[in-house]
């Protein structure tokens, strides 16, 4: 094996093996156990960003364009080979940045379960099961083969589940059972177009199918309907996501963060990867519904944020919003919308992941998430109601910060499609926009502003920790970065979308 393989299976073993590890460690050693799983994190973490081809090809940096079909490092072994299966991964400029972002946000929810870890269980447990959620949600991003991708896909459930139940806040039990059901739901759609794929095509392999050359334009509307309902679920698209409030607001910290960051994500790419890759016809026929349906999403989402009056339940509900922009700019098909969706999967992941380290902080100090009984916060931690006005504006896409580009690029997208339909959708898209800016500042105005309340004032510690500091200053960074260098992302995936957008006839 080549050194970029190594490296690309050890991406997945690490989070496992740590798992396995922690799991297995005596219950007498808990916080060594945690230590332990946060090491495996920082491990996997450093091997993904050694994923990135240099010079030498496996350096930092990249020496031209990424290639367009096959990927960077790939591997492919005999799976099963009676059913002509293959354990096939790759990872190229699409997948990368996810891969990256999901490390990132699992070490960092590790590290910071190791300082504070919610209550409901061991906290050796809860890291356990975070590193299984990586391996799901790595295996899910780096997959090149269909049946691999749906295995890696269901990998995710039931940990996410159990983080739920056990370390959820009162009404755990209901959220998890939601979360399970419409997530089952999803399942059952996948695995029905997963089939439908394979059985006609006779492969799974996913570059084998890139452009639908294999499949009639029949099956791919097929195909499609159903592998869009069961993406639309996971991502949540309008009117799927009624599950998404409930296991936020249930979720502990650490599982809102990996849920927002990263899990919503799944769904998004399979729509990219899979949805515009696989059956381009399909997408293609059903791309005006799509983008009506994230509209409604952008502006349903925002509004129901206006009449909010729970923090935590608030941003859950800004997430269908953010992402309505992720899945508007798939629907155009173009260049321009793939790249929006592309870097808002990434900027909704550090942006809102913040956001849920911020309102956990904040529930955790004045045990409270009500809107109406948090005032004045600006006066008793000044440095915490920063960073929640700092991820409030970057989540309201303020130029410079790294919510803008892809709410931007799905706009101009949607206006540059042409047409009465895809005019107003990007209008109407826009409007979305200030909407959010309009609840994000009404958060601001009730939580940071004026004479402390009650709650607020008993708050303790005013001070930010250094857990806090440590776990939170990577993504201040990285939506600066991003914000002002947005080629960070999108550099390395302009032929592999350039190369989608041609399968789909543009």
């Amino acid at each position: 094996m080549t050194a970029g393989q190594v490296l690309l299976v050890a991406v997945l073993v690490l989070p496992a093996l740590g798992a396995t590890v922690v799991a297995a460690l005596p219950r007498r050693v808990e916080h060594g156990a945690r230590t332990v799983g946060v090491g495996f994190a920082a491990a996997a973490f450093l091997t993904s960003l050694l994923l990135l081809p240099g010079p030498d090809r496996y350096g930092w940096f990249a020496a031209g364009p990424a290639p367009a079909v096959q990927p960077w490092h790939a591997v492919q072994l005999d799976w099963v080979p009676g059913l002509d299966l293959q354990f096939h991964i790759g990872v190229d400029g699409i997948s990368y940045p996810l891969v990256v972002l999901t490390t990132l946000l699992t070490l960092l929810c590790a590290l910071y379960t190791r300082w504070r870890a919610p209550a409901g269980g061991r906290g050796r447990t809860l890291v356990a099961l975070l590193l299984v959620i990586e391996v799901g949600i790595l295996g899910t991003f780096l997959a090149l083969d269909l049946v691999l991708f749906f295995i890696f896909f269901e990998v995710v459930l039931l940990p996410m589940w159990a983080v739920i139940a056990f370390w959820g806040g009162d009404d755990r039990r209901r959220a998890a059972r939601k979360f399970a059901l419409y997530t089952l739901l999803g399942s059952v759609l996948l695995l029905v177009g997963v089939f439908t794929v394979v059985t006609a095509a006779g492969t799974a392999d996913i570059v084998a199918l890139s452009n639908g050359d294999l499949l009639t334009r029949g099956t791919q509307l097929v195909a499609f309907s159903f592998l869009a309902l069961a993406f639309a679920v996971k991502s949540p698209l309008w009117p799927l996501h009624t599950w998404l409030p409930d296991a936020h607001t249930e979720a502990p910290t650490v599982g809102s963060v990996i849920l927002a960051g990263v899990l919503l994500k799944m769904g998004t790419y399979g729509l990219i990867r899979i949805g515009v890759g696989v059956t381009p016809e399909g997408v293609a026929w059903a791309a005006p519904v799509l983008g009506v349906l994230a509209v409604a999403a952008i502006l349903i989402g925002a509004l129901v944020c206006l009449a909010q009056t729970e923090l935590k339940r608030l941003i859950a509900y800004s997430s269908v919003g953010h992402m309505g922009f992720v899945l508007l700019g798939v629907a155009t098909l173009s260049a321009a919308g793939i790249q929006a969706a592309l870097i808002g999967n990434i900027a909704h992941g550090l942006i809102t992941g913040l956001l849920f380290f911020l309102v956990g902080a904040v529930k955790d100090r004045t045990h409270t998430g009500d809107l109406t009984a948090l005032s004045g916060l600006r006066e008793r931690a000044p440095a915490l109601a920063g960073l929640l006005g700092f991820a409030a504006i970057a989540s309201l896409g303020l130029p410079g910060l790294a919510g803008f580009w892809g709410e931007l690029f799905a706009v101009v997208a949607a206006v540059q499609e042409g047409g009465a339909l895809w005019l107003v959708l990007g209008i109407v898209a826009a409007l979305g926009a200030a909407v959010t800016a309009a609840y994000f500042l009404r958060l601001l105005r009730r939580v940071t502003h004026g004479e402390p309340s009650p709650a607020v004032a008993a708050a303790a510690p005013a001070q930010l920790t250094r857990i806090e500091l440590v776990t939170w200053s990577p993504l201040v960074l990285l939506i600066v970065a991003i914000g002002v260098m947005p080629a960070l992302v999108l550099a390395m995936a302009y032929d592999p979308v350039a190369a989608l957008v041609a399968g789909v006839g543009r």
